[in-house]
């Protein structure tokens, strides 16, 4: 069955499609009468708006297109839910895709939603983007003045709107409270040491230790990559090493890095304290449940949909913002108490 438009109500009622239009979207400027039958006519005949024809219309998807690069990543399942909740409230919707820190799919996801399906972007890049530091499809979406807000894994190449997080002053403050709970041997884990975001948690740990005179030593940042054994890795970690604090990069890797201590029989916090970072469900129903940094990604979101969508809908020159996120560490059982 043919799928009734404006022009088929028009040449029915011998109007207009601008008339038909303006007595669907209950316009002053149509008689009453006229506005009742073409509108009873449309609901009889299952009439359904054209999006696609009006967004052409209009000039304006009233949708945001959201690329993020993990969507395991409990901060990101925040920041999604945050954009969401942001962007509906001022009548948005949202096209939710994921990169799979795949810089070829960030690529086409890009060029997909910049060819007009969106009105702006909230982008975070994927692991091999940052790798590469290529983000040629990213100035080109600058440059088709299609808007864009950068969150937490960001770059300087681009001059746009950014969200991040102080990545740095949290590695350093949660140092500094694992040595103020009298923990004396920290190591790092990360899983994600190729990121911006994970470097500069570990140069904030440097600098905490460097303040307290300790000698920073690398053996004790364990790198985790996709197919490595952290079982081994902590192992190797633990022999002939006094480490009693361990600090895990992001949720799963504490998680995991808690169980396989458990297997151990490595008693948390008595002989090593864990602290996480991203402070989801899972962290809080394990046992002990783990001290995290909550990145208030919840924040984040709906930060970042308010600034692009104010973006999208002024006319004038706004000037580019950045906005830094502090964190906040959630204790819990699995980090000694302060004496």
């Amino acid at each position: 069955m043919k799928k009734l438009t404006l022009k088929d109500i028009a040449s029915h009622f011998g109007v207009s499609i601008s008339t038909v239009s303006k007595s669907l979207k209950d316009s002053p400027e149509i008689s009453k009468k006229v506005k009742l039958k073409i509108r009873r006519y449309a609901k009889e005949h299952h009439y359904k708006p054209n999006r696609v024809a009006l967004n052409l219309l209009s000039n304006s998807t009233k949708t945001i297109g959201v690329i993020v690069p993990n969507i395991l990543n409990y901060f990101f399942t925040q920041v999604f839910y945050g954009i969401e909740q942001s962007a509906n409230a001022r009548g948005y919707n949202i096209i939710s895709c994921i990169s799979d820190e795949s810089y070829k799919k960030e690529l086409q996801t890009v060029e997909l939603l910049g060819s007009g399906i969106v009105d702006g972007f909230i982008l975070s890049l994927s692991e091999e983007t940052q790798a590469k530091d290529n983000v040629k499809h990213i100035k080109n979406i600058m440059e088709s003045r299609i808007p864009m807000v950068l969150f937490d894994r960001v770059t300087d190449k681009i001059n746009c709107d950014k969200i991040v997080v102080d990545d740095f002053e949290a590695g350093y403050n949660t140092t500094q409270f694992l040595l103020k709970t009298g923990c004396k041997k920290i190591a790092i884990i990360s899983a994600i040491y190729n990121l911006s975001v994970g470097r500069l948690r570990v140069e904030g740990y440097k600098r905490a230790l460097e303040e307290r005179g300790m000698v920073y030593d690398e053996k004790n940042v364990v790198k985790v990559g996709k197919n490595d054994d952290l079982q081994l890795l902590i192992s190797l970690l633990l022999d002939n090493n006094d480490v009693d604090a361990i600090i895990a990069l992001d949720e799963i890797t504490a998680v995991d890095t808690l169980n396989i201590l458990k297997l151990k029989g490595v008693d948390v916090p008595g002989k090593i304290s864990i602290v996480g970072f991203t402070n989801g469900r899972l962290s809080k129903y394990v046992s002990p449940a783990l001290t995290m940094v909550s990145q208030h990604g919840k924040y984040i979101g709906e930060l970042a949909a308010n600034i692009l969508i104010d973006r999208i809908e002024y006319d004038g020159e706004m000037s580019y913002t950045t906005k830094l996120v502090k964190t906040s560490l959630i204790e819990r059982d699995s980090t000694k108490k302060m004496g």
